[in-house]
């Protein structure tokens, strides 16, 4: 018989329904129950997409034996991390302060009645291998100790609750205090660790880690550091180049198992692939690679085949495994590719994609990879390169649908507002970067979407799936959106979205930021009381919501002015200022609020006739300015905010504001674009 979980929206805690453990979704019963039988909690953390999560249901939650021991010792509580990352954030935590070492998924956490846990784990196995316990072993041990050993867990408890305290931000900055040190100290770190001869930072496992991207190109425009540039497009391109960009389908797993970009682990997530998607609309900006501009369309053209929902808004991610095997739906046999190409298809691909080569998967199949650029290939068969192309694209049309006939990963379709909102935004300014009216459509569609979905009376809400929205929405949900609705009113002004944008940044200041600490904590005032309250500035696989949250007020303030927007923003750096300071590694989004308050945005406004505006934003969209809102306005808007608001007529006259000051308007091109190079500069340590 199902459990408890057939009625959840997760898909993830859909997967358990139907095993023999009696799981109970994270809530106030299940934790009133172990109150009252004073028995321990089994906290099982993961997501849909999660290969270990697989393995460790298929060993344990799924055989009755095992199942029935976790029923009688403990209550079982399953979570999403991906609906509750208040959850996950906090005992993922826990985990590192109990472990001495990294968490992961799934997380196996056992916790006192109130909340606190006392041991945690990641996988386990059934039987004991790979240094780890078998978990009915491990299940009978931690009953054990919670019966005979209570006073040293509640000593512990307390111990560990204190340091979860402790960890968050507690420092407090003057701004006459901001300096570039924590930028260039950040910029630093980041080159200590870059790997020039791949891309990527460290070592096995490699993660994308947009947001750290994201800060060395804005850096390098800032001060003119090559270096900071070369890091982010080598490792632009060597992802490009690597099996972790899928080269037939489209689209970014989540990391590479190796140091060079070949072999990922193949779960796609929505989360890595829109700051991915602007970041290569903006290295073709830089560079003009056709490179960037192939891998940008063919990532969206997978997020629109296979990530887009039926009433608008996108999939949360693909699992890594098909058939019960991660990597089956994307590797290849050498005899099926053979089978499926005429000669000179064959010739060409395998050289291009590595087939030609050793297996590289499991050493038996083969995950395409750019092994040899198409130039040199054509070279070397004495061919044009322009033929190549056009042979390449016949081959990978060929065995893209034979792929398509197997059998697909699994897909999450839950609608998670955080990651809409980094894949709105990434879609939006790909639209204007390739001047793309049709990616623009559906972004607009997705804001629509969670406009009239999950917004009800001034309360955002976290996830939606099959029309039914629900929890509490988090810090980094309303940061994320209101950038994508910024990005929006770049690409043609909607008044709904500025002021959706505002009701959000109102939200944040009243239900979200710390009056007497400066920063915003993760979860609203009125959320249900945890163990903890994480208020955390640090980056990890998403950008960091204080970072996020501290860059968009700022961007909100100059276009409306707004004082109250840039004042939050300002204490948020005050809040982190000294922990980036000290430490500048991981706070990359707040690294870029911080150069945006030293070095505020100008705002550019046009005003002119609908057929006139569009060849000033493509001319402003030519060059490479993350130092500038530019927003196109055509006669008749009204309400528009004083910043805004200038004369509109037939020709274009532009205007560049920098707070409330404004230059006079410029009416030719070539005279605002003289002025356009200046901006964003530092201003001068003194």
């Amino acid at each position: 018989m199902p459990n408890r979980l057939q009625h959840e929206t997760s898909p993830y805690l859909q997967q358990h329904a139907d095993n023999p453990v009696d799981w109970w979704p994270w809530g106030e019963d299940a934790l009133e129950l172990a109150r009252r039988e004073n028995k321990p909690i089994l906290l099982s953390i993961g997501y849909s997409a999660c290969h270990w999560c697989h393995v460790m249901a298929h060993e344990s939650f799924e055989d009755p034996e095992v199942a029935a021991q976790m029923n009688r010792l403990f209550i079982n509580i399953k979570v999403d991390r991906e609906e509750r990352p208040d959850l996950d954030q906090i005992y993922q935590a826990a985990h590192h302060m109990l472990a001495k070492r990294n968490g992961g998924w799934p997380l196996t956490v056992f916790l006192t009645p109130d909340g606190s846990p006392f041991f945690s784990g990641t996988y386990f196995p059934k039987t004991p291998r790979y240094n780890l316990p078998g978990f009915p072993d491990l299940l009978a041990r931690i009953d054990h100790a919670f019966r005979d050993q209570r006073s040293a867990i509640e000593e512990q408890n307390q111990a560990l609750r204190a340091a979860l305290a402790q960890g968050e931000a507690k420092g407090h900055a003057h701004p006459s205090d901001f300096t570039a040190a924590p930028l260039q100290s950040l910029r630093d770190g980041l080159a200590s660790t870059f790997d020039e001869e791949h891309g990527g930072f460290g070592s096995a496992p490699k993660f994308p880690h947009p947001a750290d991207l994201d800060f060395l190109l804005r850096h390098s425009a800032a001060t003119g550091d090559e270096f900071a540039r070369d890091m982010a497009l080598k490792t632009l391109r060597g992802m490009a180049e690597g099996g972790i960009f899928d080269q037939l389908g489209g689209g970014f797993s989540r990391y590479s198992v190796d140091g060079w970009w070949n072999i990922p682990h193949f779960e796609k997530m929505l989360y890595d692939n829109g700051p991915l998607l602007a970041l290569y609309a903006d290295a073709w900006t830089l560079t003009g690679d056709p490179l960037f501009f192939r891998v940008a369309a063919q990532t969206v053209e997978w997020l629109l085949r296979e990530m887009r929902l039926p009433d608008g808004g996108f999939a949360s991610s693909l699992d890594a495994d098909s058939e019960h095997e991660e990597g089956k739906f994307y590797v290849w046999d050498k005899a099926e590719v053979r089978e499926l190409l005429d000669d000179l298809e064959f010739r060409i691909l395998s050289q291009h994609y590595g087939v030609a080569r050793p297996p590289n998967f499991e050493e038996r199949h083969w995950h395409f990879h750019i092994a040899k650029r198409l130039a040199g290939v054509a070279t070397k068969l004495g061919i044009a390169e322009a033929e190549a192309e056009a042979v390449l694209a016949s081959a990978r049309a060929k065995l893209f649908a034979r792929r398509e006939t197997r059998v697909h990963p699994a897909r999450d379709d839950k609608l998670l507002v955080s990651w809409n909102g980094l894949m709105i935004h990434g879609l939006i300014h790909a639209a204007r970067v390739f001047d793309r009216p049709d990616w623009l459509a559906a972004a607009t569609a997705a804001i629509d979407f969670i406009r009239t979905t999950l917004w009800r009376d001034g309360r955002l809400l976290a996830t939606c799936k099959d029309g039914r929205a629900h929890l509490n929405a988090y810090l980094d949900d309303h940061a994320l959106l209101i950038a994508a609705l910024l990005e929006s009113l770049q690409a043609g002004y909607r008044a709904e979205d500025l002021e959706f944008a505002e009701d959000l940044a109102d939200a944040l200041l009243d239900d979200f930021q710390d009056e007497s600490g400066g920063g915003f904590f993760f979860t609203r005032h009125d959320h249900e009381t945890l163990i903890h309250r994480p208020k955390t500035g640090l980056d990890n696989a998403m950008p960091a919501g204080n970072g996020i949250a501290a860059q968009v007020l700022g961007r909100l303030g100059h276009l409306t002015g707004e004082a109250r927007y840039l004042a939050a923003a300002e204490r948020t750096l005050q809040a982190f200022y000294p922990a980036m300071r000290a430490s500048p590694m991981g706070f990359a989004s707040l690294g870029v609020a911080l150069a945006e308050h030293r070095t505020p945005p100008s705002v550019l406004v046009l005003r002119g006739s609908v057929e006139a505006l569009p060849e000033w934003q493509r001319q402003v969209l030519g060059a490479y300015r993350p130092g500038l809102l530019s927003l196109g306005l055509p006669p008749g808007l009204r309400g528009l905010p004083p910043v805004l608001d200038k004369p509109a007529g037939d020709a274009v006259n532009a205007w560049l504001c920098s707070g409330v000051n404004c230059l006079r308007p410029f009416a030719t091109w070539p005279a605002l674009a003289a002025e356009l190079m200046i901006i964003g500069k530092p201003p001068v340590e003194v």
